[in-house]
């Protein structure tokens, strides 16, 4: 049989990012980066950055239209993958620094490197991987030296597998911290996958994020065009103003909300997808609390779920908007056209008056046509017919009063029947 053209396309897609495999002891550094507000992703310039990379070390190239690599650089292992908006890259090393969370450890990325970087840097994530404390009460020391014990979010993950914490905070070297602690005996996919989920929940939380910025942009144009429209409605009933005026003013508004619609219709769509991805990865992660401190759950419910209610809601809003304009325009462009029809109502009016004055005028010079063209008439058919007057002894005079009538009645009738065939 013959298969489908994207078949296999289609299968392998399914395999195309594996999870990492990791051992306890390690350090994991990974950092996604995405263009600048505005401009358009170079998926050229990505792939030869990461090139770059890779050249350093002598690894092998992906194919010209990969969408992910992985493979060794010098100690560590490199995952690189190309999403939509932006591209992420993970460092895998074995073992950890005797310094926790050193920034030498990010050096897996050069700075030089990361200087010639297309795009800029949306998150920056260092985790360290340990074997799991003998105790919660060591384990949670160690966290409250390494992190800020008040965003602090600690649990037990993948049925007691690990137990992963993060404060949520960017150091002063750039790094978001997360730390792993790996009970004996987990299998180093099921730790890849932890740690995979951690860089995804990070990454898409802040990806996810640009909606809010974008919604507080929008939020302050909303406030200055939600006054106008609102008085524009409201002069609806009233007509203080010229309709046509009113109308111009309230397209303007409908303009502008439909443009700053087209402008985050993207941003909010997005934000929306990464917030699933993000409850999903949290929720496969089937949390276990620890020694009463807050789980990952828990701190988004209360830090990033508001910020997407606040994404939302400005989505709602500016979408609310959009329909009352469009609702007030439809309104005035009645009024505009039940004021244009009374206008024509008195064009016609006046129109049929001056028809009727017309028909009127016609009507007296109809009358003054037959007495001037009888007139003539008169005189010609009193030359045609004056001999035979003098024949049978008319008067002089007598012959002009018995053709005027004749010739009066005969124009009349011929006009008559040129109106009535022109009609």
């Amino acid at each position: 049989m013959t298969d489908h053209p994207l078949r296999y396309a289609l299968v392998n897609e399914l395999h195309a990012r594996p999870f990492p495999v990791v051992q306890a002891p390690a350090t994991a550094v990974f950092m996604a980066l995405m263009p600048p507000e505005g401009a358009a992703r170079n998926k050229a310039a990505d792939l030869a950055h990461l090139v770059a990379l890779l050249d350093r070390h002598g690894g092998s190239h992906p194919q010209p239209d990969a969408n992910h690599w992985s493979g060794p650089i010098g100690r560590s292992e490199l995952k690189w993958e190309s999403h939509t908006e932006f591209v992420t890259f993970s460092a895998f090393t074995p073992g950890v620094s005797a310094r926790p969370f050193d920034p030498f450890e990010a050096e897996v990325f050069p700075q030089d490197w990361l200087a010639d970087s297309p795009g800029l840097r949306a998150t920056s994530v260092l985790i360290r991987v340990l074997p799991e404390p003998a105790t919660e009460a060591e384990m949670l020391s160690l966290l409250d030296g390494w992190m800020v014990r008040e965003s602090l979010a600690v649990a037990r993950v993948v049925d007691g597998a690990a137990i992963i914490a993060g404060d949520f905070r960017i150091d002063p070297a750039g790094q978001m911290r997360f730390a792993v602690f790996v009970r004996a005996g987990t299998g180093e996919r099921r730790i890849g996958r932890i740690v995979q989920r951690l860089c995804e929940i990070e990454t898409y939380r802040a990806m996810s994020m640009l909606g809010l910025m974008k919604a507080r942009e929008l939020t302050t144009r909303l406030n200055a065009l939600d006054p106008r429209l609102s008085a524009l409605i409201s002069e609806l009933d009233r007509g203080d103003r010229p309709a046509e005026a009113a109308l111009h003013e309230l397209l303007t508004i409908a303009s502008e909300l439909e443009s700053l619609a087209v402008q985050s219709s993207f941003r909010f769509g997005a934000s929306a997808a990464y917030e699933a991805i993000v409850n999903q990865r949290i929720l496969a992660l089937r949390e276990e609390r620890i020694g009463g401190r807050q789980t990952f759950g828990e701190f988004m419910m209360r830090r990033y779920d508001p910020a997407m209610r606040t994404v939302k809601s400005t989505e709602v809003r500016l979408k609310a908007m959009s329909e009352r304009a469009q609702r007030a325009a439809e309104l005035l462009r009645t009024r505009v056209d039940v004021e244009r029809s009374a206008q024509n109502q008195k064009l016609l009016a006046s129109m049929d008056a001056r028809a009727d004055l017309q028909l009127r005028l016609q009507h007296t010079v109809e009358g003054l046509s037959v007495v001037a063209i009888s007139y003539y008439a008169v005189s010609l058919a009193a030359y045609l017919f004056h001999p035979l007057a003098e024949a049978v002894h008319l008067a002089e005079g007598l012959d002009k009063a018995i053709l005027t009538p004749l010739v009066i009645l005969g124009v009349w009738f011929a006009l008559r029947r040129v109106r009535a065939r022109l009609h």
